[in-house]
């Protein structure tokens, strides 16, 4: 038995992955202007939270520890990362972004339109009712 989609959610369906392609790209663009790949740039901008553990960073990405160890190579030879030595346990090595790397990211942020213009169109109330739906659709709601 297969089971249908009514018209109305597959038209939102398409329309989120419009949003999330259109995002994706000009993800990409920024990154570039900042001569860091997208995977880069999003490396970067977890690590503004504050020190990770690599295999935290892999889980966050969905990639193999491997790679994250290249991205993390490439950021430190810019001198956008730094590894350090976790203090509660010296086995894990943890990824931070340096100053020069929290800038980089709140630059690339910062240049990020795509979304900021059209929710700029929206009532508070709307990008609340907005903000309230994506939550729980993704589980994290209150």
């Amino acid at each position: 038995m297969t089971s249908r989609i009514d018209p109305l959610t597959l038209e939102v369906v398409e329309l989120i992955g419009t949003i999330v392609a259109r995002y994706h790209e000009e993800y990409e663009e920024a990154a570039a202007k900042h001569s860091l790949t997208g995977a880069q740039a999003r490396v970067l901008g977890l690590l503004t939270g504050g020190p990770t553990p690599m295999r935290r960073l892999a889980q966050q990405l969905k990639c193999e520890p491997s790679n994250v160890t290249g991205i993390v190579d490439r950021l430190e030879s810019r001198g956008l990362a730094e590894r350090r030595l976790d203090p509660g346990d010296r086995r894990v090595k943890l990824a931070a972004a340096t100053e020069a790397g929290r800038e980089t990211s709140e630059r690339l942020r910062g240049s990020l339109d795509f979304a900021r213009e059209p929710l700029a169109e929206l009532s508070d109330e709307e990008r609340t009712v907005l903000r309230d739906l994506l939550k729980r659709m993704l589980g994290t709601a209150p």
